[in-house]
């Protein structure tokens, strides 16, 4: 089965990309999973600027939707980070749908023409949920997006589930208050006793189905470490009995 809503998140693989094994591979895996979506981690790139060309080509061929996960912020010490443009041309070559970035140190200056000129290039922005007090929480991300609600800025929220656990919040209270905002969905579960860990749905504490519920009908990426084709089928199985 095949769901166009799935995302298949290439942390699922950080084994194999510890291994040596190219995203542009990962591609390859993906599509024999039965995923019509992958989402690419810049953290993976071993060479960037080789690789990226090859992802697009690879893409194009298996008929893949790209997302693009970038580990950095949009503000750095209250301003605009200098790199967002970059990461935008990186994201056009491959033919990313939407790209992912945590908001960093918002301290209220939104810089709304300059964030409107990085949306006119085509590719659609959300923030996420980090696992930091700064960026992390209900709080930051509540006040963010209702700054650029207000302002008409078109930038969309990414709702990690397994996250809020980490800043020591609680995944459903955080769906009910940012519903509204969410155009995208990573899931993964947690344990959390000896220490906070990231797990396969079903193996950890979180009832991912009632957040879901509260949720809008976004994309869905599975976002976490696994160790096998097994794990990554099982998950895939269970998000496809929920949404279907």
């Amino acid at each position: 089965m095949r769901n166009e809503r799935l995302v298949l998140n290439s942390l699922v693989f950080a084994n194999e990309v510890e291994n040596g094994v190219l995203q542009e591979d990962l591609l390859w895996q993906s599509a024999d999973l039965g995923f019509t979506n992958v989402e690419i981690r810049r953290e993976y790139f071993k060479d960037l600027t080789k690789e990226i060309p090859v992802i697009q080509k690879v893409a194009k061929r298996l008929n893949l939707g790209l997302f693009y996960s970038v580990p950095d912020e949009v503000y750095m010490d209250g301003t605009l980070n200098p790199k967002l443009n970059q990461y935008l041309d990186e994201a056009k070559k491959m033919g990313v749908k939407h790209i992912k970035w945590n908001i960093g140190n918002f301290t209220g200056e939104l810089y709304a023409a300059q964030l409107r000129k990085l949306l006119e290039q085509g590719v659609a922005i959300s923030i996420e949920n980090d696992q930091t007090q700064t960026s992390g929480t209900i709080s930051a991300i509540k006040t963010f997006m209702e700054a650029v609600k207000k302002e008409g800025i078109d930038i969309g929220y990414v709702y990690d589930l397994g996250n809020w656990r980490f800043v020591g919040e609680d995944e459903q209270q955080a769906a009910e208050i940012l519903k509204e905002y969410v155009r995208y969905i990573h899931v993964k579960d947690v344990l959390e006793k000896p220490v906070l860990l990231a797990v396969g749905l079903d193996r950890g504490v979180i009832d991912w189905r009632k957040a879901l519920a509260v949720l809008p009908k976004s994309p869905i990426a599975i976002e976490y470490p696994t160790t096998s084709r097994e794990q990554i089928l099982e998950a895939k199985q269970l998000l496809e009995e929920y949404i279907s």
